[in-house]
């Protein structure tokens, strides 16, 4: 559906999109992750037309769309403040595209009707969009993108400015009508929990280029990189001498799974690896997070950097607790990619 070619953008001598490339599968959910500067909304507008590339090329079906202005290139756009017009009710927002297009009166109000059942707001099309509220605006938002039937969806930043509860349920909301739709999209979001719980493949930028991409679960379980090992939060991370299945750190012996790079490393213990045990109790609990459920503990050595660590709420220690520690193999990894 869409493949990008060394696509480059260059604000002065700063190369914003450094080369990258991308394609996105037709029925696919890519989103897009990275931290201020990294180039993702940069690559979006350059996908929808409204930033001209200093290099590469944008092929959307397999043609390029150079000089393809934005209403010509079969896209949907939804912005994180819905830029809906306001002098129009619901249902002149949601027709806008079709109307656009040339559809007839009655080829409107049947695509209104759809869409504001589709998106869970029936018989809402005589609302003034000034009374909705955010979620509701986020959904007449998402209607009028979808209103011309855009071969590819691009989302940026669309529950960004809605409260974190709603956002977990809409987010859920998007990929069930995704799927029914059969909607290719592409999205991007400073957001980790709604890129995972919508995405079918995750894209980490960094500095303009494209630091990972794989599935979900291929990325939380195997960063890259200690930069992506951080950007998903991630703090423990440590030098490491890497000989067979076991790591040299200062925090002690680590195991490491089977087929781990060798030698000097960076070292990866995602907190839920961390296990108490009887022996040796070398370690103090600096700190205590409650999480619900869990509960977030700091702890630290008798030499060396602290280590954070996840248990159950029951297992928690308490603080100034004296403790020794295990670890599990599957929760390390040793990062084979550039800090």
């Amino acid at each position: 559906m869409l493949s990008i070619e060394a696509a480059t953008v260059r604000f002065g001598e700063r190369a914003v999109l450094d080369a990258v490339d991308l394609e996105v599968a037709e029925h696919e959910i890519v989103c897009v992750l990275g931290p201020s500067g990294s180039g993702k909304s940069t690559l979006l507008r350059a996908v929808a037309g409204l930033q001209t590339l200093d290099g590469g090329r944008v092929l959307l079906a397999g043609a390029d769309q150079a000089g393809v202005p934005v209403h010509r290139r079969g896209v949907g756009l939804m912005f994180q403040d819905h830029q809906l017009f306001p002098q129009r009710d619901v249902a002149g927002n949601v027709a806008f595209g079709p109307r656009m297009r040339g559809a007839g009166r009655a080829e409107q109000a049947e695509r209104v009707a759809e869409l504001l059942d589709l998106v869970g707001l029936p018989g809402a099309g005589r609302r003034s969009v000034s009374a909705l509220s955010g979620g509701e605006q986020q959904r007449v938002a998402l209607a009028r993108a979808l209103a011309p039937r855009p071969r590819l969806l691009m989302l940026d930043e669309p529950l960004g400015q809605l409260d974190r509860g709603l956002r977990e349920r809409l987010v859920v909301e998007l990929r069930e009508l995704f799927g029914r739709l059969g909607t290719t999209v592409l999205a991007v979001t400073h957001d980790q929990g709604e890129a995972f719980a919508l995405a079918d493949r995750i894209v980490v930028m960094r500095d303009g280029r494209i630091a990972q991409s794989g599935t979900p679960v291929d990325v939380w379980s195997r960063p890259a990189s200690e930069f992506v090992a951080r950007f998903l939060g991630f703090d423990n991370v440590v030098t490491a001498t890497v000989t067979g299945t076991v790591a040299r750190t200062v925090w002690g012996a680590i195991p490491v799974p089977d087929g781990s790079p060798q030698g000097e490393r960076r070292l990866l213990v995602r907190p839920g690896g961390v296990r108490l045990t009887a022996d040796d109790p070398g370690w103090t609990v600096e700190s205590r997070t409650f999480r619900g459920d869990r509960v977030a503990v700091r702890l630290r050595p008798a030499d060396g950097p602290p280590l954070e660590a996840e248990f159950a709420l029951r297992e928690a220690p308490h603080e100034s607790a004296e403790v020794g520690l295990a670890f599990r193999a599957e929760d390390v990894v040793v990062l084979d990619g550039e800090a």
